[in-house]
Order: C-alpha cells, then structure tokens, then sequence
C-alpha cells in the first residue's frame, strides 16, 4: 500500500481551504460577511503555485550512451498575512512524476558512467523511481523588522552567490535556515545566515549540511584517487555575511561563506550601470573571490576531507557589456589561479563567475582561462533569442591537483529561445535550450575524459506557469 505523505495531507489541507473561502466569496454579499473570522484571515493570505514540464536529451559521441527523460511537476505554496502585527507562516510543497525516460540508473558500458544531466531531474538517490518524488520544499516563520527588515526561520530558497536555487532541473536547491535581511539603511542592505541542513536539487530528502557533500559526483582526490569525502565530512553548519551599496550608478557587494571545519570564500563584487546614451546603458563588472580551508578540511584524514590543509585558491572575474531595449551584449572573463582548485558543494549552487554558462561548471579546477561572449536580441518583449559562446582552458586532465573531474578544456555554444505567453495564458514560459561542447583538449583515446562531458549536445524544453 502506498505511503501516506505528509505533504499529501498538508496541500489537501490548503487547498480544501482555499476553495471553501472561494465559495464564501461568491455565496454571501462582502457586506454581509463576518471579517472577524479565522476564515477572513486566511483569506487575505497569498497562494502560489507553480507547474512545470522539463524534456532533455543527451546525444553523446560516436557509439556512447544517449539518454532523455521527461519529466513533469506542480506544487502549491501559502502565505499568511502578517498576525501579532509582526509574523508571517508560509509553506509549500511539490510533487514529480517520470513520465518517460530511458534507463537513468544504467551506466554507459564503454566508460562505466552514469547518466549526468537527466538524472538530475528526479531523484538522484533513486533514479528508478518514476512517481513517489515529493518534498515539502519551504515551512518557515517571517518576523519583519522594522518596515523592510525581515528574520525568516524555516525552509526556505537561499538567495546568496555561493548558495542558490541554480534552476536547471525540476526543483531547485533548498535550505533550513535563519536569515536576517535588515534593508533599514539608506543605499546598504546587511545579511546574515546559518544554515543546518540543505535539500539540493535533484534530491527530495533533507541533509545536514556535512551530508549533503558528496550526493553529486565527487572526482578525484589530488593524487587521482576517487575522493572520499562523501559522508565523511564533518562540520556543524555554514554560516553567511553579506553587504551590498547601492547608489546611483554603482553596486558593490562584500559576501562571506564560512563552512565550518571545511572552507572559507570571500567575495569582493563590484559593477558599475552607466545612465542610458542614446537607449543604451555601459555595463562594467568585476569579481575577486579568496579561499582557504578551515580546520582540517572537512576531516582529520587528509584522504577523507573535503579539501586538503593550507590550501587556498584565488578567482578573478570580470564584464563589459552593453544593453538596450532590443539587443544585449556582454564579454566576460574568468581567470582561477594556478594556486589550488576552486571549490564549493555542487549540490548547494552555481558559481557566480562572470563565464558561467548553463549546464557545465568550472568548479572543482585551478589554473583556469575562460572567455565568453553573450548576446541577447528581444524582438519582442515577450521574446528572448540568445546566442553565446565560450573557451574554457583548463588543466590537462592528468594534472589532478588542479583538475577534480577529468574535463579537458572546452568550447561551448548556447543557443537558447524564450517565450513569455501573455493575457489568458499570462504566466506561462517556454525556453528551448540548446548546448554544444566539443573538446580541445587532449582526452589520451580514454572515452572517459569524453563521455557526457565534451563532443556531446544537450537539448532542452522547459514549459513554466507560475500563479
């Protein structure tokens, strides 16, 4: 017999109210209602929901794997108005279903690979489950502060550089934290945060925060060895500082990442909007990112740790760009020093890099040149064409030290189409993605430098409708 879910209970709940308070709306004259009722409080409260359809294929290299998955999702969300003149109650909670897949759980026969996007759509845990994927994704308690500060507890989105929902799968990454916003200073909003467990994307459980390293792939050591930091790191929890000035034309962001006994990344953020010339604006961008371990990296045994003492690495990013009503460009540049290997948990988020271009990352690597170009031309409004391109030079894929996941360096195009509908459909998004990787790199004839990584195209539809 099927499980009973608390989240089943918890949206029959919801939604069971929110149509029994639609019926009092349309049975009864506003002048004759009762305000002073449970029911005309949560009335005022906030519904939302979203559904989503996400289709993907990976066509690999010569007689290598290929996969697709479709997957399709909907989830309700409440909030209540404030009460005690100060809090507010929301959760929310979204089901998955694998309408049609290949095998996401059998490794490519030639490499002895598993799948790597498609799987992320689901359960990475259990990629043979086609329909039991929930997950009771925010449960939290706003208190406000002031009239724009805020103290949130709970499940919640996590909207930092380091620690983000990074969209490019079903569900997003979420966190169980404590997060002050205080927005009362004129041009300056602080935040502060400690986070104590994380569910990422492509997960429907809750980890502590130690636990959830190593549910994605975890490379290789520094000596080339599969690391075995995977349920071995040990730390209470990550805890987050950030500033950032607005005025005028200027935003200057201050972020700190403190993962406790594993690693600490400083982010120094600064970019510059001129005033619009002749309906254009100049965009200049610049990023200087400093990590060093903390503790003994994770675990006392080197082999175990998340990363190794006294290591420490350095990244550069940098923009300029220009944009107008119908066209935008940008040209971008990351360089990670030849010092150590850039690292954060896949699992919590994308990296902030200038360079970054969905679906590959340059995490896990030092010694790192990237270049690329961006454009994006709106015919229309409702309508979004992009084309961008880049050349990531990377380590050889034998130099460990500074090459986690065996990625040789790259090129990559993508081409992406973006669709806003409007009026009755108002709320509905289409994208269609297109990604090519080709590799420049040496790959030594070892399919598995190859496989998934490089001479392969990835293909996505995703269908959005949020209300």
């Amino acid at each position: 017999m099927r499980r009973i879910n608390l989240q089943y209970i918890i949206w029959s709940y919801f939604i069971s109210m929110n149509l029994v308070s639609a019926q009092g709306i349309h049975s009864f004259h506003e002048a004759d209602k009762d305000t002073n009722t449970l029911s005309h409080f949560f009335e005022k409260g906030r519904f939302y929901g979203h559904a989503r359809s996400y289709m993907a294929g990976t066509i690999n290299q010569g007689d290598l794997t290929d996969y697709y998955a479709w997957g399709i999702g909907a989830g309700i969300g409440y909030e209540t108005p404030k009460f005690f003149k100060h809090f507010q109650v929301g959760l929310s909670g979204f089901f998955m279903f694998n309408i049609k897949s290949s095998d996401l759980s059998k490794v490519d026969p030639k490499t002895n690979q598993a799948n790597r996007y498609e799987i992320g759509l689901f359960d990475i845990e259990r990629p043979d489950d086609h329909e039991d994927l929930d997950r009771l994704e925010e449960l939290f308690v706003k208190t406000h502060l002031g009239k724009k500060s805020t103290l949130t507890i709970g499940r919640q989105i996590p909207q930092t550089p380091f620690i983000n929902p990074q969209d490019g799968r079903m569900r997003p990454t979420l966190v169980e934290a404590a997060v002050l916003e205080l927005k009362e200073f004129k041009n300056l909003n602080l935040h502060g945060e400690y986070i104590w467990r994380i569910s990422p994307r492509s997960t429907v459980r809750w980890f502590e925060t130690a636990e959830s390293m190593g549910i994605y792939p975890v490379g290789v050591d520094i000596n080339g060895k599969p690391s075995q930091y995977k349920n071995n790191v040990e730390s209470v929890g990550v805890g987050i500082i950030g500033a950032v000035y607005q005025k005028k034309q200027w935003n200057i962001q201050l972020w700190d990442t403190f993962i406790d006994n594993v690693l600490n990344t400083a982010q120094l953020k600064a970019e510059w909007k001129s005033k619009p010339i002749a309906g254009k604006n100049w965009i200049f961008g610049g990023q200087y990112i400093q990590q060093n371990v903390v503790g003994n990296g994770g675990n006392e045994d080197p082999t175990k740790a998340y990363t190794q003492e006294n290591s420490s690495s350095n990244v550069f990013s940098g923009r300029l760009g220009q944009q107008s009503a119908k066209f935008d460009w940008f040209l971008n540049g990351t360089r990670i020093t030849a010092k150590g290997r850039y690292l954060m948990p896949r699992e919590w988020g994308r990296e902030t890099f200038y360079t970054f271009m969905p679906r590959e990352r340059n995490e896990g690597f030092g010694d790192v040149t990237a270049v690329t170009v961006n454009t994006f031309f709106k015919p229309k409004k409702n309508i979004k064409i992009e084309l961008s391109g880049g050349y990531f030079q990377l380590p050889d894929v034998k130099n460990f030290a500074l090459n986690k996941y065996g990625l040789p360096t790259y090129s990559q195009i993508n081409l992406g189409l973006t669709y806003q509908f409007d009026h009755y459909l108002k709320g509905l998004s289409a994208l269609l993605l297109v990604v090519r990787k080709d590799e420049i790199g040496e790959t030594y004839q070892n399919d598995r430098f190859v496989f998934n990584k490089v001479n392969m195209t990835h293909l996505n539809l995703i269908i959005n409708y949020h209300y």
